[in-house]
């Protein structure tokens, strides 16, 4: 079991890390809202944990709290990225469709370009040396499995909730919704927010992952990336981003015996899920095994 999470481990924390970027994209398209914003809040997080696992001012903090400071990054990275997901949500989301779209992309490229050019974040070179909680990779499993199951059990409980009905609501026709009395700005302020948090958090624990940190983690690949796995995993369904995580994500190293064409393979996977697939993963499953209607209807 030790040599397997030894070889195994930092896929197995890049899966579900993957999953939690997913999950951060699948908050706002409950209400219907296409958000590209999460590697901006991602990388946001990222250089929160770096600069205060780094900087001077920082390290008397780091010497009286000891492995203490982890969570408080965790909790500045989740707080920050929840302002900033208010100051953006508000005016980004009176946006729809690829207006929306477009607006968080441009988001994801102002703080890329930002930290390209400060200095406490160190330019184009980027942070080095970030400390790390654990010494063994696959020990961050420790710390990424607890997010997702949380991320999991809090979407099961918001999609079951008042302000998840009305997300929906939202979500197959916002003007019906807003009719009947749903604050459709304040619902997809929350939706929004929720997902900034999520992703911050998972940078802020990235970052003494990776030990390093710079302008190329958070870029417009990742939210792709990030938007695929949704997609394919399912977009109606909790499970959706977890499932595309681990289809995607883990796809090309079990076909890494293919060498070079493993690529094509992973490419093809993703076509003939998009065609064939329209709901996901998920969407296949329910259709199989999902309670199945008499014909005639009513009971």
């Amino acid at each position: 079991m030790a040599e397997f999470y030894q070889t195994y481990g930092f896929l197995l924390v890049t899966v579900i890390q993957q999953a939690l970027l997913a999950t951060s994209i699948f908050y706002p398209l409950m209400a219907g809202q296409l958000s590209l914003a999460t590697p901006g809040f991602y990388a946001l997080g990222g250089y929160i944990a770096a600069i205060m696992g780094t900087a001077d001012l920082f390290t008397p903090w780091r010497e009286g709290l000891g492995p203490w400071i982890f969570p408080l990054e965790w909790l500045c990275a989740a707080l920050a990225s929840a302002l900033l997901g208010v100051v953006v949500g508000i005016p980004a989301l009176r946006l729809r469709g690829i207006y929306l779209a477009l607006a968080t992309i441009a988001f994801v490229e102002i703080v890329r370009v930002i930290s390209l050019n400060l200095t406490v974040t160190g330019g184009a070179t980027g942070i080095f040396g970030v400390p790390q909680l654990f010494d063994d990779r696959g020990s961050y499993l420790l710390i990424f499995v607890p997010l997702l199951l949380l991320s999991l059990f809090f979407s099961h409980r918001l999609v079951r909730s008042r302000t998840g009905r009305a997300l929906r609501a939202i979500r197959e026709d916002e003007l019906a919704a807003d009719a009947m009395g749903i604050n459709t700005t304040r619902c997809k302020v929350l939706a929004f927010v929720i997902g900034a948090m999520l992703a911050g958090v998972t940078g802020a624990m990235s970052a003494p992952f990776l030990n390093t940190w710079n302008a190329r983690q958070g870029t417009f690949d990742l939210a792709v990336a990030g938007l695929a796995f949704v997609l394919i995993g399912g977009s109606r369904s909790i499970w959706g981003p977890l499932l595309g995580a681990c289809l995607l994500a883990a796809l090309p190293e079990v076909l890494r015996p293919l060498q070079d064409s493993r690529f094509i393979f992973n490419g093809l996977v993703l076509v003939l899920v998009s065609i064939y697939l329209p709901n996901g993963v998920c969407g296949l499953w329910s259709r199989w095994f999902g309670p199945r209607r008499v014909a005639g209807g009513g009971s």
